[in-house]
């Protein structure tokens, strides 16, 4: 997992509460069998056109937008079903952080386990945000895990919680499998004592 330090990125808004996983990737794409490529089939029913081209009037699509590795957007994000294919398709697309006033939990541990900041804020605070970057072409923020904060050139400053061992997994890029390989030397010595014992 690529760790997560600090991010200054372009942003973008999602700015619909109660998306769920199921908005995020479609059901239909879910037959791969990779972690990669998920991207081009996030928000799909939205970015698209019945015909396949893109929807002119879905905010993601805009040409500002391109390149944004940032979302904001609103209060239940991520919710509905618990499929790792939502934070896959995400980062897959160049979301490495988001920024909402609530999450649903499981698709919030998820992005973690994957990579992907998300970020709780009040809705005042998020307003705010929707407020610049709609009235800021090019608005970008500036996400700073080391000191939980996020900040803009002439803007406001945030602060955000996180949990500290999350943060440190972020930090330095540990999903379950480099935390589980942080003690191979211990779990390679109690396999080779295992093998040793006699046959009961």
């Amino acid at each position: 997992m690529e760790p997560f330090r600090m991010l200054d990125g372009l942003v973008t808004l999602l700015d619909l509460p109660n998306v769920d996983t199921d908005q995020i990737i479609p059901k239909q794409f879910l037959k791969r069998i990779e972690r990669t490529g998920f991207g081009q089939f996030l928000f799909y029913d939205w970015r698209f056109l019945a015909d396949g081209r893109p929807n002119p009037d879905f905010e993601l699509n805009a040409e500002r937008y391109r390149g944004a590795t940032i979302l904001v957007t609103r209060a239940n994000f991520g919710c509905g079903s618990s499929r790792e294919h939502a934070p896959w398709a995400l980062l897959d697309y160049g979301f490495r952080c988001l920024i909402a006033p609530s999450f649903a939990d499981i698709f919030y541990s998820n992005c973690l386990k994957n990579g992907i900041l998300p970020i709780r804020l009040d809705e005042e605070q998020v307003d705010a945000i929707v407020q610049r970057v709609r009235s800021t072409a090019g608005c970008r923020l500036r996400v700073d895990l080391n000191n939980k904060t996020i900040t803009s050139g002439d803007g406001p400053a945030y602060r955000f919680d996180l949990d500290e061992f999350r943060r440190q997994c972020l930090l330095n890029g540990l999903d379950d499998i480099g935390l589980t390989l942080q003690h191979e030397d211990r779990i390679s010595r109690y396999e080779a004592s295992r093998a040793l014992q006699p046959a009961r």
